[in-house]
């Protein structure tokens, strides 16, 4: 299995992000106009939270809140849980299930190198088995 900087160097560029001040309803326009589940919240390009749909349905809609009245640093999940770009991405798999997220910010010391998600990783799992099974059969056939 690759390195997650393997994953994150084949993306289109451009890490998505919000800040902590912004609105709940202007960080679910994001969420759509990327068509992502989760966004990074950064402070002074510091990560400090993370906001997904999932803290949207529980923390909001569930608890009967405005979207346009609360700010994202009051819903986030703070504790953020995040890798090394060195991390392969079984390894990664791995926490994702353990801990019951699909997002994960990959971070090299203080610096923000992007966040992957449980289907990035999915996608390129099924590409490592796909060339394994090419493989094998270009070696059966010849």
């Amino acid at each position: 299995m690759r390195p997650l900087l393997e994953l994150l160097k084949r993306r289109p560029p451009g890490n998505w992000s919000l800040r902590p001040n912004d609105s709940v309803f202007d960080a679910l326009k994001t969420l759509s106009d990327h068509n992502v589940g989760a966004l990074m919240v950064l402070d002074d390009g510091k990560l400090v939270g993370v906001f997904s749909e999932r803290d949207y349905t529980r923390k909001i809609a569930l608890a009967g809140k405005s979207s346009k009245d609360t700010l994202v640093r009051d819903i986030m999940t703070a504790q953020v849980i995040t890798v090394s770009p060195q991390v392969r991405t079984r390894d990664s798999l791995a926490l994702m299930s353990q801990k019951n997220i699909r997002h994960l910010p990959v971070v090299d010391g203080e610096t923000v190198l992007g966040m992957i998600s449980i289907r990035d990783i999915m996608n390129d799992i099924i590409a490592d088995h796909e060339m394994t099974i090419s493989h094998l059969e270009h070696y059966i056939t010849s």
